[in-house]
């Protein structure tokens, strides 16, 4: 019977699929296969700011035409508070034991995390830091910039000569790592400036990348590390470039670790810490 030869034949290919690793566990899962692979993604966050307080605000009106172009993640909430920790989660998969803004001791540990993990696949990886006083420098302060907002310093296998200023953020961005984290300084990322000057800053800044990332096959990712305190740290994440489905939105809880979810599945990394259980943000992309 035909509808016999079509079961053994889908049989057959499941086995085949299944001896080549395709669903193993840490394999390429079969999300994993739906996710693009941008040529660069460039995270970027900013502070201490609720859902409500960006995304339909007159203040960020830039912020709003990204999401409008692109992906609205309605329903992404931050692990914790204060901001530190927040941070070691989106990189690392955990809090690594941080529980406040504390100056830490660099290179406490030699966890997995999304550095690391890019450089083992062969991928490559950098920071921009606004007001960090020198490439690779560990200050804890200076001026408007602040290293509890750089976790990659916490980690004694991401080099910290992957950590540049952010003057030094090409201007050819064919030049950008696979992967970027940008992060403003304490005025430009809304923490002890207002969200207007942050949402300029971003267009000033980076406006040039997202219009270019809409056409060169790359990724801008907007998100914040944690709420006001007075939204059950709820915060705006916004996706665009031309992996993103313009005009479309998610209303799937997710966090932190769904997003380094999603960056590792991309690039066909391991998985850091909580990252390993999380799922990868679907339905927003082309």
């Amino acid at each position: 019977m035909p509808s016999r030869r079509i079961t053994a034949l889908a049989a057959a290919l499941t086995l085949s699929a299944a001896s080549l690793g395709l669903w193993a566990a840490g394999g390429l899962s079969a999300q994993a296969a739906t996710l693009p692979t941008p040529d660069h993604t460039v995270v970027v966050v900013f502070e201490n700011h609720a859902y409500s307080q960006i995304i339909g605000s007159s203040s960020a009106p830039y912020i709003n035409s990204l999401k409008s172009g692109g992906a609205n993640l309605t329903a992404f909430y931050a692990e914790t508070h204060p901001s530190q920790p927040n941070y070691f989660a989106m990189f690392s998969g955990s809090t690594q034991g941080i529980t406040d803004d504390s100056c830490y001791t660099p290179g406490f540990s030699s966890k997995p995390n999304l550095a690391s993990e890019l450089i083992a696949a062969g991928r490559s990886w950098a920071s921009y830091n606004e007001t960090l006083p020198s490439q690779g420098s560990t200050t804890c302060s200076s001026g408007n910039y602040a290293r509890k907002h750089n976790p990659w310093f916490g980690f004694s296998n991401v080099p910290t000569s992957t950590a540049y200023t952010f003057a030094q953020f090409p201007t050819d961005f064919t030049k950008l790592p696979t992967v970027s984290f940008v992060v403003p300084n304490l005025c430009s990322d809304m923490h002890d400036c207002s969200v207007s000057t942050g949402d300029t800053w971003l267009k000033n800044k980076l406006g040039a990348y997202a219009t270019w990332a809409k056409t060169h096959n790359s990724l801008l990712v907007v998100t914040f590390d944690e709420d006001n305190r007075l939204s059950g740290n709820r915060i705006a994440t916004v996706l665009y470039g031309q992996p993103v489905r313009a005009g479309s939105s998610s209303g799937t809880t997710y966090n932190h670790y769904n997003l380094l979810r999603t960056i590792e599945d991309m690039y066909g990394t391991a998985h850091a810490g909580n990252a390993a259980s999380a799922s990868a943000v679907s339905g927003v992309w082309n």
